[in-house]
């Protein structure tokens, strides 16, 4: 039973559908302020991920190599296709809500939440650690924070953000399902490199969330499927050489 997969879909989606609904009885000021502190907070938890690595070579060829063939295949430019797709509906759905975002600031904003919903170093490897043990403590621990984070993101972006619950409840779901396959394959130092380069990406989202830098974090996913692979690799081939 994907106990931890089903509490984060339905903290994502209640906290979109609540920041839909508060959106327009919150300041400015508080709806900008409070997402820095998002921002902050993770990257807070991408520093705290990145710690334990074990490999900083395999880590950073990842995230050199991933992002690389993201931005060759422009991944990042389907995920905002994907994300204006999603915003169609919706705004059939809620042809009353009153977004203040430009169109360029709508889409940057959405697919910062979608990757940080669906592709956050914390979300995959609880969904996995839930799929081989059991264990969901992991994805309900993010379960709280990105219930509020879906409610501010929601403040500004509209109900929208509910409907991410959908894609991260597959995208996890399979994970676990796969997770009984991918972990007798691992080995410890590859899951805290796993989970290292996630924090990568948590901590460019964070950038994003601030708006400080805008990272090509959709054109970085790619590392976390390279990044076990190139872990091993540099373990039992590369590092013997050295």
């Amino acid at each position: 039973m994907p106990t931890g997969v089903i509490i984060n879909a339905m903290s994502v989606l209640l906290g979109g559908l609540a920041g839909g609904f508060l959106g327009n009885k919150l300041s400015e000021k508080f709806k900008t302020e409070i997402t820095m502190i998002f921002g902050a907070c993770s990257m807070g938890m991408g520093i705290f991920a990145i710690a334990p690595m074990k490999y900083m070579p395999a880590v950073i060829f990842a995230l050199v190599i991933g992002t690389g063939i993201g931005l060759a295949v422009h991944l990042g430019e389907y995920i905002n296709k994907g994300a204006m797709l999603m915003q169609k509906p919706i705004s059939k759905l809620f042809p009353n809500e009153n977004l203040q975002l430009s169109h360029e600031e709508f889409i940057n904003t959405l697919v910062t939440v979608i990757v940080l919903f669906c592709a956050s170093g914390t979300g995959i490897y609880g969904s996995l650690d839930a799929g081989m043990t059991g264990d969901s403590t992991i994805l309900i621990s993010k379960s709280i924070l990105d219930f509020f984070t879906a409610a501010i993101f929601a403040c500004n972006l509209g109900y929208v953000v509910s409907v991410i619950a959908i894609p991260q409840f597959l995208i996890f779901y399979l994970l676990f399902l796969v997770a009984k396959f991918v972990f007798p394959l691992t080995t410890p130092d590859m899951i805290f490199d796993f989970k290292a380069c996630g924090g990568f990406l948590m901590l460019a989202t964070g950038f994003r969330m601030v708006k400080l830098k805008m990272f090509p974090i959709a054109d970085m996913i790619p590392a976390m499927i390279l990044i076990m692979p190139l872990s091993w690799i540099w373990v039992n081939w590369l590092l013997p050489l050295l």
